[in-house]
């Protein structure tokens, strides 16, 4: 046919910019597209020679090679693979719409084909790359079923035009070569000293340092070997290790596979042994520690999907730091490594959750870094998530101290499951573990033990929230659960007070605080009598107490609470609690403005004296008195006092008042 000069289509120039200019951040994944393309031919001139008989294949000789000429500036990128016809060449490179992968399994599918060759690739879009380091591209290709001289030679500048002409080859494949950009050199206008603000050297992709770390980094699993001749200069030695003057260096090629083609996660799992599950985690995670439990599967169904995942057994330093952590789940496809850190192949509470996962089924085309837009990956992220739960659940079960280790350094994580994951709350109810009344100070208990715990005529599973457990410990809200041995849970992690707000029920129990709203007893009643009858006695009381407090209160009533402390604050029915505020603040986060109850205990001393204070007419001692149960409540719930000093000074004024009446 000859040679001929075409212009490319609207879409491909568009497209070729997009790649050039915009799409990639990171320029090396030019070699991990053009590698994929090479392992996606070979993949078809195998499954191809199964069925044609004029298409050889040796697995022996299934190679994709990189040869890289400093002389010449160029890289070239060789395969043995299935090779291009010319009509194919011009099809698949010089449009978008078809692709030789594409239309081969459609193709099949159309012929009712019992096999599938599982491609991957849509060669045109990928190969496209190239031209982000490459300012002219060349390529001569083959097809395994046509002689020598059938080949086809391409060769383009990327500037909008292409050249196809007739060519010879000996071998079938297809051999690219890239005529690397030289430096680029970006003058700063700001640099008093003209010095180069920024420079980008694509002869580094010549490198023999360079190209070993590229394809360790990208196609790494990719089943058939990538190789490269390596040539060394050797001074020649006598029998005792010296080198011998006078003599010329030995220049010897030897060719070397640089990817190490152990695509774990493919083999069964009777094969593999656990040192090769602990190697691979260390390898992939950059942990030395060992795994806490091994997660490998294969799903099939609507999505087919190999998993191998890992639970580390220790926090990384930046698991509370996601926006700088890396190295999550990594993502292949074909043994093509895609990205490290696919965080959409499992939800954010779960980022801890290192491996694999290969999905032979994902598209490959321009938005290949964009992949977690994909309504498969969110098919896969349901899976995956499901599996982890259920493991997880099985650990809990079935290896308690494990998981107990497990929680102790992933439990805060997981916590965050109960916001956001509305789907699989019942599952992570089941997961959370929590401090209680119940349990000594470091042993914790989940919603299930407590719910099986709870008295008959309890309503409510309890809890409170605080800083510590010394803290909560210490809470004059306890005091009546404590009266009638209700267990209350001890929320003390700082994201306890924000999760809890999505665990509000369990087994049909409400979750409910101690230090909110209304308390709901076994003996309801009866303390609703009992309150009322006290409120009425004491109306003047708290009417006097409400006043004086003013605006420091909502409202100033008696507790069902208290059995020995004199008072206590209560947040109102789903309003801010101290605990809550104090997280705020220290986040630097402003507080919206809240009132809290005042509550006091009706069956206390003080109650009496302060009654007796207000008919004498004492309102001046009532108000210290008054003031005095206000920040003791304040202190009581960790708050800041209002006045430390006047506080500090009517303790002293009511130690000397107790002094004297003991001596007298």
């Amino acid at each position: 046919m000859g040679k001929s000069t075409k212009k490319f289509k609207t879409e491909v120039q568009q497209l070729l910019e997009l790649v050039i200019h915009s799409l990639y951040s990171n320029k090396e994944i030019f070699l991990r597209e053009l590698v994929s393309n090479a392992s996606d031919a070979i993949d078809r001139r195998r499954f191809e020679s199964l069925s044609n008989k004029e298409i050889l294949f040796d697995d022996a000789t299934a190679q994709i090679k990189l040869s890289p000429d400093k002389d010449a500036h160029t890289l070239t990128i060789t395969d043995t693979g299935i090779g291009m016809s010319r009509e194919e060449v011009e099809k698949n490179i010089g449009t978008i719409a078809s692709s030789g992968t594409k239309a081969f399994l459609q193709e099949l599918k159309a012929a009712n084909a019992a096999g599938n060759p599982d491609m991957i690739g849509q060669f045109g879009v990928g190969f496209y790359s190239a031209f982000m380091v490459a300012d002219k591209v060349s390529l001569v290709t083959r097809r395994a079923d046509q002689p020598a001289d059938s080949a086809t030679s391409w060769t383009s500048t990327g500037d909008g035009s292409y050249t196809v002409n007739d060519a010879t080859k000996d071998e079938p494949g297809t051999e690219i070569v890239l005529h690397l950009k030289n430096q680029v050199v970006i003058e700063s206008d700001d640099d008093e000293d003209n010095d180069p603000a920024d420079t980008s050297d694509f002869g580094e992709y010549l490198d023999e340092w360079k190209l070993r770390k590229v394809v360790k980094q990208y196609s790494d699993f990719v089943e058939y070997p990538v190789v490269m001749d390596i040539t060394r200069e050797e001074q020649p030695k006598d029998e005792e290790g010296n080198i011998i003057e006078g003599e010329d260096a030995v220049v010897t090629v030897d060719t070397q596979t640089l990817n190490s083609q152990k695509a774990l996660w493919t083999r069964p799992k009777s094969e593999i042994k656990d040192d090769e599950y602990k190697d691979f985690y260390r390898h992939i995670s950059h942990n030395y520690d060992e795994p806490s439990e091994i997660i490998h599967f294969t799903a099939e169904g609507m999505v087919e999907f190999t998993a191998l995942l890992y639970l580390p057994s220790t926090a990384p330093m930046d698991l509370y730091m996601p926006e700088q952590s890396r190295r999550g789940i990594h993502l292949f496809v074909k043994r093509v490594f895609i990205m490290d850190d696919c965080k959409e192949l499992v939800p954010e509470y779960l980022r801890f959750v290192k491996g694999v996962v290969q999905c032979n089924d994902l598209p490959l085309n321009v938005s290949r870094e964009l992949l977690q837009e994909d309504a498969m990956v969110k098919r896969i992220q349901r899976n995956l998530t499901t599996k982890i739960l259920s493991t997880l659940k099985k650990m809990k079960t079935k290896q308690n101290d494990k998981y107990l280790a497990f929680y102790q350094e992933f439990g805060k994580i997981l916590k965050e499951g109960l916001h956001f994951d509305t789907t699989n709350r019942d599952k992570l109810q089941e997961l959370v573990l929590f401090e209680s009344s119940m349990t000594e100070a470091g042993v914790l208990t989940d919603l299930r033990e407590v719910r099986n715990r709870m008295p008959e005529d309890q309503k409510a599973i309890y809890y409170i929230t605080g800083d510590s457990r010394t803290a909560v410990e210490a809470s004059p809200h306890l005091e009546v659960f404590k009266k009638k041995s209700y267990e209350v849970l001890y929320l003390t992690d700082a994201i306890d007070e924000w999760v809890i707000q999505a665990l509000t029920e369990y087994d049909g129990m409400q979750l409910q605080p101690v230090d909110r709203g209304d308390l709901e007893l076994g003996d309801d009643a009866e303390s609703k009598e009992k309150l009322d009858a006290a409120g009425e006695t004491h109306k003047d009381l708290l009417t006097y107490v409400k006043e004086h407090l003013g605006e420091d209160v909502e409202e100033v009533r008696f507790s069902n609470r208290l059995t020995d402390s004199p008072s206590c604050l209560v947040a109102g029915e789903g309003g801010m609690n101290a605990h809550m505020e104090r997280i705020f603040k220290s986040m630097n986060q402003d507080v919206p403005a809240s009132k809290r109850v005042f509550e006091l205990n009706p069956d206390h001393a003080l109650v009496g004296i302060m009654d007796g204070l207000l008919g004498a007419d004492n309102k001046d001692k009532l108000g210290d008195y008054v003031d005095l149960l206000y920040n003791q409540a304040l202190l009581s719930e960790g708050s800041d006092l209002k006045d430390a000093q006047r506080f500090a000074k009517l303790v002293g004024e009511l130690m000397v008042f107790q002094g004297e009446t003991l001596q007298a």
